[in-house]
């Protein structure tokens, strides 16, 4: 890919997000590329062109994300099912999908502007929220669906199927509904597998299930789920990556899917998958 038109997304509540942005904007121009950022960070920045997020995807050739994993959830909204690949740099939190370090900024750009990069095809899920049969809320996500008992004093009960086959009422504190990215996130800490990104397939994960015996499900991409809550009380939640949040009634339903869409996330020059791994989750090296 010949690139000359870089976008940048940038969390613009972290100063060092302002000042990389600029630092980066200005080595991208003196080697003679254009630069387009979203509109917020370009509030901060006060000196370059800024666009409406959603339309930066159909401007640029690629899009370097400063932040961490949230910042990547929230670009990935505005991208999903088109082509522009994702170059995520970290800074400072626990990303996994933020694989660029700061000190390898600049380094890992030269390789990337010459075309020395691989691209990681992220699986998403639609996920549509039904009450009294009605659609009430539709959404991709990237990383999970969540139901969750909220500030419920009592577990609920998520009646659950499979293809239209009954599963299990998993009596528990809510039920995550999962991507291989998102595997290493929410799921992760609730005990889910490990799943590399390019092995698609929706994960199912109960949260401090009542029954010991309910554990994670790992299903075909092609699978689709529906989930059924039955709680006493209200105010059971459903959430979507973790940033948007629905109250959920009972009786009310969410089923999920693999999407038409996608993101490319450009994957580290200079860390494969599995050193990633590794090093954030503090695994131990050879011997």
């Amino acid at each position: 890919m010949n690139i000359q038109k870089v976008g940048i997304i940038a969390n613009s509540s972290k100063e060092s997000a302002v000042d990389y942005t600029c630092r980066l904007s200005e080595w991208l121009i003196e080697r003679g590329l254009d630069v387009i950022l979203d509109e917020e960070i370009a509030e901060r920045a006060k000196a370059y062109r800024g666009v409406v997020r959603e339309e930066l995807a159909d401007l640029v050739d690629i899009i370097v994300v400063f932040g961490g994993d949230g910042t990547l959830l929230v670009a990935s909204r505005s991208v999903r099912g088109r082509d522009v690949p994702i170059v995520g740099v970290n800074l400072g939190g626990f990303g996994f999908m933020t694989v660029v370090n700061l000190n390898e900024l600049f380094s890992a750009m030269e390789l990337i502007l010459t075309g020395d990069y691989t691209t990681s095809k992220r699986m998403m899920l639609d996920a549509s929220l039904k009450h009294d049969q009605e659609q009430t809320a539709k959404h991709s996500v990237l990383n999970d669906v969540v139901i969750n008992r909220g500030n419920l004093s009592s577990m609920i009960n998520l009646e659950t199927f499979v293809n239209d086959q009954y599963l299990s009422t998993f009596k528990a504190d809510g039920l995550i509904i999962s991507t291989p990215t998102g595997s290493t996130a929410y799921s992760l800490s609730a005990g889910g597998p490990i799943v590399l990104p390019d092995l698609n397939s929706i994960i199912i994960n109960p949260i401090c299930p009542h029954t010991l015996t309910n554990r994670p499900i790992m299903l075909p991409p092609d699978a689709v789920v529906k989930v059924v809550l039955w709680a006493a009380e209200e105010n059971a939640t459903a959430t979507f990556d973790g940033q948007v949040s629905v109250i959920m009634k009972s009786g009310d339903s969410i089923k999920v899917k693999i999407s038409n869409d996608y993101i490319n996330l450009i994957n580290s020059p200079h860390h494969n998958y599995l050193e990633i791994l590794r090093t954030k989750l503090g695994w131990g090296g050879l011997p």
